[in-house]
């Protein structure tokens, strides 16, 4: 997902965040659509309804976050975005463990973020929207993996998604002269979307919503180390012991073996 990212930063010299987002999202579609090939069905009613609720704040969730890396580091806007799955991993916590595993995290977050509100309050408010939209994806992801045509569905919601958010393609003109960046546009729609939802679907008919959301916090270590090793962006001293407080958070809600019943 994070190397999809980093590509995408350098794909800002080209064209809108936003519109490197709906980039993401015309590959993500066309992709999965040549592989899954869903049926009648999945166009239809209640499944289509659910997929494209789920589609278009997946990628309203994608073009949020593209604004924020722009304007701050990639590790800090992931781990301002956590807030999100933060909040739907406390609604399902019901022990002691939990509670210390969610202080850890919230705590790693914290120290990872380091942010300067003067830097760039822009860049702020547009990762605060994408944990609320993060929120909303696992919650709808559930529903589509459960409830739904899983891949099937993810497909079709993209589809849509691509559809209603058409009017950010106008950000991308420059994109479609240079065969080179159209593919890095593709690219970031198989790295940062096809594989790592794909996946996602797979874990969440596997495990409950809680521990899905709180196993998300590995998100903002694998961020801060893509970010150092593609972007040269070097983590602080505050931001590393954010990262061991999140791992170690992981660690401990990871343990509890009981699952959440479907």
């Amino acid at each position: 997902m994070y190397v999809g990212a980093a590509i995408a930063v350098w794909l800002f010299a080209a064209a809108a965040p936003s519109g490197v987002a709906w980039l993401r999202c015309l590959g993500a579609a066309l992709i999965l659509l040549a592989w899954r090939r869903p049926g009648r069905a999945a166009w239809r009613g209640r499944p289509l309804l659910l997929a494209g609720a789920f589609g278009v704040v997946t990628a309203g969730m994608n073009v949020v976050f593209y604004e924020a890396i722009a304007r701050l580091p990639l590790g800090t806007v992931v781990a301002i975005e956590f807030a999100g799955p933060v909040t739907v991993a406390a609604f399902g916590s019901r022990g002691r463990r939990d509670i210390a595993a969610l202080v850890l995290v919230a705590a790693g977050v914290v120290c990872i973020a380091d942010v300067q509100l003067r830097g760039s309050p822009a860049g702020v408010a547009f990762a605060v929207a994408a944990a609320a939209a993060w929120a909303g994806y696992i919650v709808l992801g559930r529903r589509v993996a459960l409830g739904g045509n899983g891949i099937d569905s993810l497909a079709v919601g993209f589809a849509v998604a691509t559809v209603l958010l058409s009017p950010l393609a106008l950000g991308t003109g420059q994109v479609w002269g240079s065969p080179r960046l159209l593919a890095l546009g593709i690219g970031v729609g198989l790295l940062a979307t096809v594989v790592p939802y794909v996946l996602d679907q797979v874990v969440l008919r596997r495990v409950g919503q809680a521990r899905f959301a709180l196993l998300l916090a590995l998100l903002p270590v694998t961020a801060t180390v893509i970010g150092v090793l593609v972007l040269r962006q070097v983590p602080t001293v505050p931001e590393g012991l954010g990262i061991l407080a999140v791992v170690a958070g992981v660690a401990l809600r990871s343990r509890e073996q009981t699952r959440e019943p479907h």
